[in-house]
């Protein structure tokens, strides 16, 4: 390899092969753990060295890396203390996530680290939101992700890359093509000739590079993110490197042919630059020895680690507390002026009023700037805030939610409308595993709010037309509400946004401009988890939340007769399941109600908490009424019957009669 090209100092010479030497020292030593049973598995990036100390040393410290499982050089070079790292791996309670993930699936805010999640391909997007972060706040600052090339092939990878485009953010990413995803070859994942090919698809700046030449990685590195502080934009590096051993220890390398791996191991990072170091009298064999005994040192003292080896006893308590970020609610009550407004006004009007509060809320949506969204909620919203907090998006779900995270990591609020809550599908991996998991497993919240324009009633079809809370009330991590009046629309979105956890705000579309009241025109906020007690009675309980208790409200209307207790849930996470109880107490029967269908739905984990719990006041079997088990039809009669409304009569009567 050619190294005397590069003009460099002797000491940072050294500071390189120091830093090349430490992660291959410690992998050895891991792989010595897991031959002992004492870890479980391992990802080595032996041969790969280069690219994580060469990134990491040619960015600035308070620049974020999001590496991969194969970066333990960008740790090292960040100096994250080795006695945390032993931990992390051995699933130790003084690890990252204190034993709840494992490898490198954790982050450190102290060392702007952003770990990955298995499915590779999110954190593409959220450094799209850190960079986002940075050039709002007119921080100068590049922002670096690596992927594998097998990741390249993701839906995320190219979101990502076309995201970072048209936004011109200062996003670099690095692509380790080391020859295999698992064992599947570059020829059977990809047909280009270059995996920097890839970038020029999108208009951005691409390079191919060989990544085992540290200074050739660290001077490529150092010249590019300097051009990119001056002028922002993200650019693609492709480095050309090779893995030496399996995908993870247990796979090995038996589908390598012999000739390449000999090839590489010639190559290898370490062995070369220090032969070259050594030929030019920079590094001595007594330097050499000591560096060597001081790294054995460090890494023999922290293995060894009281920390490392210890766990701390179970708490069911404290491992439920970290799912979400502690928050305590403050209470904003309502004015005495009040305005007759729709349901689509208060959700309009709710969100105008927080974006005044909050200057580091950034909206981001299809079509919601100038055309100000599908449903005309974000109209005038440019005008008064401008292009760079109502941003118009690409039509990429995945990437925007990953991106909001990205944004909540580096400070920021985000909230994203869903066109329609249908699509939220295209990003269920980023909501379900990463802004759901990120706090109990690393302590990070996501500043996140999801708006989910829903259900059905105006003959949109199986695609724009679904109420689907509960593939979302099922993942712990995300708080999920359902309003169904415009009060309460307004004062619980902005508690969601307040809110530093997740949260999917489900809006009727069927409501938006049927239902009015009178609204206080001030900023208030309004409680999660507290369900609304619409109507008082003593023969039986109905339950439900959004367009059904509007169902419920016309059925007492039509039935005189009975005296019910009528129950608006409001938000579904938290659930005030002890309104409810309360209630079936006093009435010995209870009914739900929902829009959604029957099998897995929020109904059945009520109806079931109040048999465990309230079996012996019941009268009669709980009720539930929903839709049919088909996907929701597009034709007007066939929604009809779909939905449970015209059932619901019909199975109350018979509740009554029991």
């Amino acid at each position: 390899m050619n190294y005397s090209k590069y003009q460099i100092s002797k000491k940072k010479h050294l500071q390189l092969y120091t830093a090349m030497l430490k992660p291959r020292m410690i992998e050895e030593k891991m792989l010595v753990l897991l031959r002992q049973g004492k870890i479980s598995k391992w990802f080595s990036g032996i041969g790969q060295e280069a690219i994580s100390v060469g990134v990491t040393s040619a960015l600035r410290d308070n620049e974020y890396i999001l590496p991969m499982h194969r970066n333990l050089g960008v740790f090292t070079t960040r100096n994250i203390p080795l006695d945390k790292l032993f931990a992390q791996w051995q699933g130790k309670q003084y690890g990252f996530t204190k034993g709840r993930d494992r490898s490198f699936h954790f982050g450190s805010q102290a060392h702007k680290i952003i770990g990955m999640i298995s499915h590779l391909g999110p954190q593409l997007g959220v450094a799209d939101g850190i960079a986002l972060a940075h050039k709002l706040k007119n921080k100068k600052l590049v922002t670096a992700v690596f992927s594998g090339e097998g990741g390249t092939s993701e839906g995320d990878f190219h979101e990502a890359l076309n995201i970072a485009a048209v936004w011109d953010l200062p996003v670099l990413f690095c692509v380790e093509n080391n020859g295999y995803a698992i064992s599947t070859p570059t020829n059977e994942q990809f047909k280009c000739k270059s995996i920097a090919d890839k970038g020029i698809g999108y208009g951005i700046e691409s390079y191919s590079v060989k990544g085992n030449n540290i200074l050739k990685v660290y001077k490529k590195v150092k010249k590019l993110t300097k051009s990119m502080r001056k002028n922002p934009r993200p650019i693609l590096i492709e480095f050309k490197t090779f893995r030496v051993r399996g995908h993870e220890e247990a796979s090995g390398t038996k589908y390598v042919p012999k000739k390449i791996l000999k090839k590489w191991k010639a190559k290898d990072p370490i062995e070369n630059y220090e032969n070259y170091l050594i030929k030019n009298s920079i590094l001595t064999k007594e330097n050499k020895r000591l560096i060597k005994n001081k790294l054995e040192n460090e890494i023999r003292l922290n293995t060894s680690s009281t920390n490392a080896i210890e766990d701390s006893e179970y708490s069911l308590k404290k491992e439920l507390a970290d799912v979400f970020k502690k928050h305590y609610y403050k209470d904003i009550p309502q004015g005495a002026i009040v305005k007759n407004i729709r349901f689509v006004d208060a959700i309009s009007e709710g969100l105008k009023q927080s974006m005044e509060i909050h200057d580091d809320l950034i909206i981001m949506g299809q079509d919601i700037a100038e055309y100000g969204g599908v449903f005309k909620i974000t109209e005038g919203f440019v005008e008064k805030f401008g292009k760079d907090r109502i941003r118009n998006t690409p039509i990429c779900e995945s990437a925007i939610i990953s991106t909001a995270m990205g944004l909540s990591i580096n400070g920021m609020k985000a909230m994203v409308e869903m066109q329609f809550a249908d699509f939220a599908s295209s990003g269920f991996n980023s909501i379900v595993n990463y802004l759901a998991k990120s706090h109990y497993r690393w302590g990070q919240n996501a500043d996140i709010v999801i708006r989910m324009p829903c259900g059905g009633g105006i003959s949109a079809g199986p695609f724009h037309s679904q109420t689907n809370e509960a593939w979302f009330t099922k993942t712990p991590g995300l708080k999920v509400v359902y309003p169904a009046f415009p009060i309460d629309a307004k004062g619980l979105l902005a508690t969601a946004i307040n809110d530093p956890n997740p949260v999917m705000f489900f809006e009727h579309k069927a409501l938006y401009r049927t239902i009015n009241e009178n609204v206080p025109a001030d900023y208030y906020t309004t409680p999660f988890g507290k369900a609304s007690v619409i109507e008082n009675g003593e023969d039986v309980t109905i339950v439900s939340y959004g367009l059904g208790v509007h169902w419920a409200i016309e059925t007492l209307k039509n039935n005189s007769d009975i005296n019910a207790d009528l129950i608006d849930l409001r938000t579904l996470h938290p659930l005030d399941i002890e309104t409810i109880y309360a209630s079936v107490k006093k009435t010995g029967r209870l009914i739900i109600v929902q829009e959604d269908s029957l099998f897995g739905s929020i109904s059945s984990d009520i109806s079931a908490l109040v048999m465990e719990n309230c079996f012996t006041y019941l009268d009669a079997p709980i009720q539930r009424v929903a839709s049919i088990e088909t996907p929701i039809p597009f034709a007007a009669h066939l929604e009809r019957n779909y939905i449970g409304k015209n059932r619901f009569e019909t199975v109350l009567r018979k509740l009554l009669r029991y």
